[in-house]
């Protein structure tokens, strides 16, 4: 799979679990790193956990994909899953804006998210 492919399917994990704010910031060329950041936001703990969860399952149930690492699910303000090619951020909202990482990214491109992994606009369309 590739990793722009990679990159789309967790932020897709993450809005099933109605995650807000979702980004993909593409960085590679700016970053040794990874090639590109998810960044999602949930309103609580227990939302945060749900969100990375989802994003964890559903690329090892659906695609055969482990990541590399999982950091901060048991506290769930911050979890990063780390698929090499792709790192997943999931903050609880006050964390994102003290840790800014979408500023600290603001070089990078953004990706778009196709439209059909959008809840809430599919839902309106019901």
């Amino acid at each position: 799979m590739q990793s722009k492919d990679r990159a789309i399917l967790c932020a897709a994990y993450a809005l099933e679990k109605k995650a807000v704010n979702v980004r993909i910031l593409e960085v590679q060329g700016i970053s040794t790193l990874t090639d590109y950041l998810v960044i999602a936001s949930g309103s609580s703990d227990r939302q945060v956990q749900a969100i990375a969860e989802s994003v964890h399952l559903g690329l090892k149930k659906e695609h055969a994909t482990l990541p590399l690492g999982v950091e901060g699910m048991n506290e769930g303000r911050w979890v990063l899953i780390d698929y090499g090619d792709v790192m997943v951020h999931v903050f609880q909202e006050n964390v994102r804006e003290f840790y800014d990482l979408d500023g600290l990214w603001s070089e990078a491109a953004e990706i778009d998210i196709p439209e059909k992994y959008h809840w809430e606009r599919k839902a309106r369309n019901l």
